[in-house]
């Protein structure tokens, strides 16, 4: 098989197996409520620095309207709160509550186990490599959603 058709193979099958080990880790530790989009919602509110609707939503890539059916979802479901900002009454701030921030760590946990494997045995060179090209994919990324 050539490297390109190897290197697609290797992509596609990674991003599968992600998604799948992902759900199955929240099922594993009792959050079989919560969908992958769920668990993302919480780990973008958790890292965006002031998590406002359009902040969230921008992270994400996603418009404010997708965003709100999650987010009404996780609301219901006990994950995330949601209030308007004293300072501006148009703006929707989110957090996460406790319940939230016990699934975001378990997300971030499976995460760090993810990448202690990919580094595991490796060398500083190598992780350089690795970094470096999946930086160069990251550009791509970021170049398409222009």
């Amino acid at each position: 098989m050539d490297k390109r058709k190897l290197i697609n193979k290797i992509l596609v099958e990674l991003f599968n197996h992600i998604l799948l080990l992902e759900e199955r880790n929240l099922k594993t530790h009792g959050l079989k409520n919560l969908t992958i989009t769920e668990v993302h919602v919480i780990e973008a509110i958790n890292k965006v620095e002031y998590p406002s609707m359009g902040d969230v939503a921008a992270k994400l890539m996603v418009t404010i309207g997708t965003l709100s059916t999650t987010v009404n979802r996780l609301v219901q479901k006990g994950y995330v709160k949601n209030e308007r900002s004293e300072k501006d009454r148009r703006v929707v701030l989110l957090s996460l509550t406790k319940k939230g921030e016990e699934a975001f760590n378990i997300h971030e946990t499976f995460h760090e186990k993810m990448i202690d494997k990919v580094l595991e045995r490796s060398h500083l060179k190598d992780d350089e490599l690795l970094a470096n090209s999946l930086y160069k994919l990251l550009e791509f990324f970021n170049e398409l959603k222009i």
